[in-house]
């Protein structure tokens, strides 16, 4: 009797740790429920200025009305930012094959300050990037820049190589 009562407790704290860890069954990664918190609770983004490839000024309320898919990219890192690169170049050329691309922008920033606009529009011209629908972009004010990532959530580390 006892081990069946135990047995019960235990499956139903067990259970309850589940639908609390899924949120409700809904999200079975990580990114899974960074995706849901997104969608069910968006957070505004900050009104901070972006200094595009060719000079220009914008800021990503700008952008609203479009679909925006963001990376954060270094121009001088030759490994996992080139994969994130090719990759974003596919995502371009499907969603040029839909109806649904036209509303889409890719914007790729860099996460280092000391790049310039130089910098930029040579990673863009390497991916062969359209700027009406690929915006290569950097934080005109470096100081703001902490502000930007802490609201995507990302965290920059250096690799002891530098990247």
């Amino acid at each position: 009797m006892r081990s069946a009562l135990a047995l019960a407790a235990v499956l139903c704290l067990g259970a309850t740790a589940f639908w609390m860890g899924t949120d409700g069954l809904r999200a079975f990664t990580a990114e899974e429920a960074r995706r849901l918190a997104v969608r069910e609770h968006p957070q505004p983004v900050p009104a901070i200025a972006l200094e595009d490839q060719y000079g220009n000024r914008f800021a990503l309320p700008d952008l609203r009305g479009k679909r925006v898919l963001v990376e954060f990219i270094y121009t001088r890192c030759r490994s996992i930012c080139l994969v994130l690169g090719n990759t974003f170049q596919q995502v371009r050329a499907r969603l040029a094959e839909t109806r649904a691309g036209t509303d889409v922008v890719l914007l790729s920033i860099s996460f280092d300050p000391r790049d310039q606009n130089a910098a930029l529009a040579a990673h863009a011209k390497m991916y062969r990037a359209d700027p009406k629908t690929w915006i290569f972009a950097r934080a005109a004010n470096p100081a703001e820049l902490p502000a930007l990532l802490h609201t995507f959530g990302i965290i920059a580390v250096r690799t002891p190589d530098g990247e």
